[in-house]
């Protein structure tokens, strides 16, 4: 094996795989210097959280950014003049098991540039996972990409060697594609999602009657969207993400900030990067709509399109529906309770089990754990109620953010707390 060529390989792939965000990076920028021990270079192994919450390592490349397409917002497009490399999959197969020996890894997340054809490119990433499988006897997570324009049999294959499969429809809207990605086809990317949802639903009536049924993508499938790239709204965007969730049972729904690549004159600038900040807004609505009982037309609609930048969509929400507010801590419902700005699902359980015993006060919130420099506006308890006469909701706003402790002043800050 010739290594330093596979060393160039995995840098160019892995720093292709980079924009593709369904995991998570470390953010670490260490350099190895003086032949120094490890490389902490922010390429090839990200970090993933697995269902229960445990932090995972994943080597996560392409398999090659040879690419048939041009699409106009992809760094790996035809026409663009950067270095290719391609990976022969036994090469993916010994990195794969060489680093999980090394404990560097626990599982592989695989994407690839199509080349010659949807199929070719769909059956090369499934030979890797199922060497893996078969050969290897590995039981670790493998991710794969699923090809849009891939065949039903390919997808079911895949299923059947991979924990999740994800397809990315990549841009929000059909119009948004055409303009930017012509040769491609908004169906091709639907008819994969199809697929995958019902051999997922196939497999869970079989396995309660047949016990050694195969699995079939025991993690669910996900799907990422680009934003900024073209001039969706964030109504446009989180009205995509819900239709996805309904549809197609999606786990997960990912937003990519559009990084600018070229100077193609459909797209933004070059000097126009998505701020962070609105990928936070999006996961935070998104977080809301999953989690906390929000339909997403209450937080998004034709007279409000875009999230507020200054504060998080919740606290957005209350002060567009004041008329809802104060709530009666000790008497509402749960789902009420978890629209209180302030209020996440652990502190609203806590509280359902805390008042079974007593009234509750602020003091008993505070230890509760609540955000009260948010939540106090809001709802009312046993101690004495806030005093909100008169006050309108964008004067309300500005007192919010002005007593809000340094941390909730960060907001601007992609670190930012979600609720």
């Amino acid at each position: 094996m010739d290594f330093d060529r596979i060393k160039e390989k995995l840098s160019i792939l892995a720093d292709a795989a980079k924009y593709d965000v369904s995991c998570s990076s470390s953010g670490s920028k260490r350099k190895n210097t003086n032949k120094g021990l490890g490389d902490s270079s922010g390429m090839g192994i990200c970090h993933s959280f697995t269902q229960d919450g445990r932090c995972i390592s994943l080597l996560k490349i392409l398999l090659t950014n040879h690419c048939i397409f041009d699409c106009a917002y992809c760094v790996t497009r035809k026409s663009n003049d950067i270095k290719r490399a391609a990976f022969k999959v036994q090469e993916v197969v010994d990195l794969t098991i060489s680093f999980y020996r090394r404990n560097y890894i626990e599982g592989l997340f695989l994407s690839s540039g199509i080349f010659k054809s949807p199929d070719h490119t769909m059956e090369r990433l499934i030979r890797v996972a199922k060497k893996l499988r078969e050969e290897e006897n590995f039981n670790g997570y493998i991710h794969l990409k699923s090809i849009p324009g891939a065949s039903d049999e390919l997808m079911r294959e895949a299923g059947l060697y991979a924990d999740r499969l994800s397809v990315n429809i990549e841009i929000p809207t059909k119009s948004g594609l055409k303009l930017l990605a012509p040769d491609k086809n908004h169906e091709d990317f639907m008819k994969p999602m199809e697929k995958v949802k019902n051999e997922i639903i196939q497999y869970k009536q079989e396995s309660k009657l047949i016990k050694s049924t195969p699995k079939y993508a025991p993690a669910g499938q996900s799907t990422q969207m680009i934003v900024g790239a073209t001039g969706e709204s964030d109504r446009d965007i989180m009205y995509s993400s819900a239709f996805f969730y309904k549809k197609y049972n999606m786990k997960r729904v990912y937003y990519s900030g559009y990084v600018p690549v070229s100077n193609d004159p459909r797209l933004p600038s070059l000097g126009s990067a998505v701020p962070m900040l609105r990928e936070n807004r999006l996961y935070q609505t998104d977080w809301l709509m999953r989690f906390y009982g929000f339909d997403i037309r209450e937080l998004l609609n034709n007279d409000f399109q875009f999230l507020d930048m200054d504060i998080d969509p919740k606290l957005s929400w209350a002060l567009r529906n004041r008329h809802l507010f104060p709530v009666d801590i000790n008497r509402a419902e749960k789902q009420m309770i978890l629209r209180i700005p302030g209020i996440g699902l652990k502190s609203a359980n806590k509280i359902i089990q805390a008042r079974k015993f007593r009234k509750l006060t602020w003091g008993h919130l505070s230890r509760i754990g609540i955000a009260s420099n948010r939540a106090k506006y809001f709802i009312t308890c046993a101690s004495r109620e806030m005093e909100l006469k008169d006050i309108s909701s964008e004067d309300l706003k500005q007192i919010i953010l002005k007593n809000s402790t340094s941390k909730f002043r960060k907001d601007l800050s992609p670190q930012l707390s979600l609720f």
